[in-house]
């Protein structure tokens, strides 16, 4: 009988610390794709305009109460003539700790591992902050380019190639690297299921961010 109510006391204070470790099934949106970019291609007005932009659309969503980050990366520059180096902003340490649900309510990532390896991020769940489908490959028009500027892992690229479209400012020159928020790409391989490192715009005004599958949309995720 002692052994019983030992195994028992055990198996329930393994439940207990699996429930406690386990985010809940549905939770607060803390994720959502903007439903509008900022009407000026890839010039977010820097990161901070980029936040902005956030906010107010998690405002307008009944969400204002939280701090929204954008999901993008800046790189850094390097050292020059009386000028220091510049540490680059990666996406990945702007956005807080997880968990993060969408809109519905639906899970998209535990933490930050879970979201850059084995994420929820889906057509059906990457949802804007009122709930709606993101168009994706095969709808028109396709909207699935989602503004990211980083690597697989959240980080930002090195600085001798523009893939921010001067750190979210312009509308000319430039290139962003976008990932798919629908998984789905021209082929097969990895980068096409991407949902933020898939491939670079064909420049930063939004005709060019049009052109190649996007409409200047881009992550944003609840910090706190």
């Amino acid at each position: 009988m002692s052994r019983t109510r030992t195994a028992l006391s055990a198996a329930a204070a393994l439940a207990l610390l699996t429930a406690c470790a386990t985010p809940p099934g549905t939770g607060p949106m803390g994720f959502f794709i903007t439903s509008v970019g900022s009407g000026n291609g890839a010039d977010l007005g820097g990161l901070g305009g980029a936040d902005a932009h956030c906010q107010k659309l998690a405002a307008a969503a009944g969400a204002g109460s939280r701090t929204w980050r954008a999901y993008l990366s800046v790189p850094g520059a390097f050292p020059g003539p009386n000028r220091p180096a510049v540490a680059s902003i990666h996406a990945r340490d702007r956005i807080g700790n997880g968990p993060w649900y969408n809109a519905k309510g639906q899970l998209i990532a535990r933490d930050l591992t879970h979201l850059h390896n084995g994420n929820l991020i889906s057509k059906d769940t990457a949802l804007d902050e009122r709930g709606n489908v993101v168009k994706g490959r095969g709808d028109q028009p396709n909207e699935h380019d989602i503004l990211t500027g980083s690597r697989a892992d959240g980080t930002a690229f090195a600085p001798q190639t523009d893939t921010t479209c001067k750190a979210w400012t312009s509308s000319t020159d430039g290139s962003a690297i976008v990932g798919h928020h629908d998984r789905i790409g021209p082929l097969p391989e990895n980068w096409a299921k991407s949902w933020n490192f898939s491939h670079q715009s064909a420049g930063c005004s939004q005709e060019a961010l049009v052109r190649t599958g996007g409409s200047g949309r881009f992550y944003c995720f609840a910090a706190n």
